[in-house]
């Protein structure tokens, strides 16, 4: 009885605990429902853009009113740009590769794109040093400062010649280019020649890579998409740090070069630009959509390589083929640096007016070709800005000492020209697939269609195995993926099914217009 009697108790006691713990439960649900519920309405309603511009406020006024506090927490800033460039070689390297190498052995077509990136490139650049070179003479920001007190910064960088560009271009080690996040030319480089390889190989050898690749690629986006839900806390913290570092104070030291520059860069959009997208009749409001968040995310880490892979990504989602946006986007970072050569060319002729150095319409012009011929390297070498400008004003026989004022907003002046950087190579790798007559082609509908090789037609997958019967009789293999290493069909080309992260899964057929409707959400 006395047994029993405990086993009561025991059991008495037992439910009076899990009634306390209902009730301590129950009361932090009441408690934090209000925010959960809130929580999951912003998630539903914003998107990741969105949070970056909260958090770009943030730091502005967290590094303005704490600024000790905001350049201590600098490396909370850090580690989302160094999370970035630790996915850039692979990234790059896999869906280059598989954008040459994936689609038969056409090398003309590779040499045609290259052709056609570098005129452009060429052409752009050549504009924005035009346009800088009018702004700063227009506007005169020079005038007014004074040489007294200021001397001249120490340039412990290595010259930029010839040598140091082939050198930069191609490597001593193929790891060695993986490694160092800044030789994406380099890194293009081994791509190239290793799909070239690959193209010579015999059909297994071919088949094996492509599909190591093509895998490589995806998992390289979706660990971009879980990079990016770091986002906003890094770009926040990067931005306090700048902003705490230097102050907002320090701007006004040499205002009105950096409002000249900020003025210059948005002509240079609105006259470059955006004609050159109405020209080629791309859809504005899209546009605008896909190069939002790589150009705030560029601007706010003063970074192009935390915008590189959501700019791929995102072109892709655009309509652009995924072997030009491999292609032309990242040599377009060592080529096609619009922002940073209106710069070069507008802070140059911003040191001859501090100096009192007069130069005639013909030096101005020799300058001008300097700069376009000793810019192109400049996303290879860090602070290569720096160096290409002190270059520029000791061969023009400019003094240095006005550079010291340069130093003082270089931050801030930094933030715009990444920005028009990233903008740029996202412009012309859409112009690039609309003068191949590519963009938005039948591989781009399947996917926004949600087909995948399950879901075709009989008559589109018969017509998929003639073509792969056809391609293997001429020594090209298929890989029979749904991703950027896909069937070559005829019908509709299903390969690089992937648009990477925002575009839907292979496996599941997700279609990407979900992923349109809600946004970038944070998981």
């Amino acid at each position: 009885m006395n047994t029993h009697g405990q086993v009561d108790a025991y059991a008495d006691e037992h439910l009076k605990t899990l009634q306390e713990r209902g009730k301590v439960a129950s009361f932090f649900y009441t408690l934090f429902r209000p925010l959960g519920i809130m929580l999951t309405f912003l998630r539903r309603r914003t998107n990741i853009t969105i949070w970056i511009v909260v958090a770009m406020i943030s730091g502005i006024l967290f590094g303005q009113f704490a600024p000790k506090a905001a350049v201590t927490l600098a490396p909370l800033g850090r580690v989302f740009i160094r999370m970035i460039q630790c996915v850039v070689g692979p990234l790059i390297f896999s869906t280059l590769v598989v954008g040459i190498a994936g689609h038969g052995d056409d090398l003309v077509r590779v040499g045609r794109l290259a052709l056609k990136s570098i005129v452009y490139f060429e052409v752009v650049t050549t504009f924005a040093l035009i346009i800088g070179l009018l702004s700063v003479n227009l506007t005169k920001p020079g005038h007014g400062f004074s040489m007294v007190d200021l001397d001249a910064p120490e340039n412990s960088g290595k010259p930029i010649t010839w040598v140091t560009e082939m050198e930069s271009i191609v490597p001593q080690s193929f790891f060695e280019a993986l490694a160092d996040h800044a030789a994406v030319l380099a890194i293009v480089f081994c791509a190239i020649m290793f799909s070239v390889a690959i193209m010579r190989a015999d059909a297994q050898s071919k088949k094996v890579m492509l599909a190591f690749n093509s895998s490589l690629s995806l998992i390289m986006f979706k660990v971009v998409e879980l990079i990016m839900n770091y986002a906003p806390f890094g770009i926040g913290f990067a931005l306090a740090a700048t902003v705490g570092e230097h102050g907002l104070k320090a701007v006004a030291v040499a205002g009105r070069l950096v409002g000249t520059l900020y003025g210059t860069l948005i002509v240079f959009a609105l006259l470059i630009f955006l004609p050159i997208i109405l020209l080629c009749r791309l859809p504005l409001r899209d546009f605008f959509k896909a190069v939002s968040q790589p150009f705030i995310m560029a601007f706010a880490t003063a970074s192009s390589e935390s915008a590189l892979p959501k700019a791929m990504e995102n072109m892709i989602e655009f309509g652009c083929p995924p072997e030009i946006v491999a292609f032309v986007i990242p040599t377009g970072y060592s080529f096609n640096l619009d922002g940073s050569t209106l710069y070069l060319a507008l802070a140059a002729m911003f040191c001859a007016q501090v100096a009192g150095v007069t130069k005639t319409l013909g030096e101005q012009i020799v300058i001008m070709v300097t700069l376009m011929l000793s810019s192109k390297g400049v996303a290879a070498v860090p602070r290569a800005s720096f160096i290409v400008l002190t270059a520029t004003l000791a061969n023009a026989n400019i003094p240095l000492q006005p550079l010291s004022l340069i130093m003082g907003v270089d931050a801030f002046m930094d933030m715009a020209r990444t920005s028009i950087n990233v903008l740029g190579n996202m412009t012309a790798c859409a112009v690039i697939a609309k003068w191949e007559g590519e963009f938005r082609n039948e591989a781009w509908h399947a996917r926004q269609a949600g087909l995948t090789a399950d879901t075709l037609s009989m008559d589109e997958v018969e017509g998929q195995e003639y073509n792969a019967t056809h391609h293997h009789s001429h020594g090209s293999p298929v890989v029979r993926d749904n991703t950027l290493g896909g069937l070559h069909a005829e019908k509709i080309s299903i390969h690089s099914v992937h648009s990477t992260s925002s575009g839907f899964d292979g496996n599941h057929g997700t279609a990407t217009h979900r992923q349109n409707h809600h946004g970038d959400q944070i998981v």
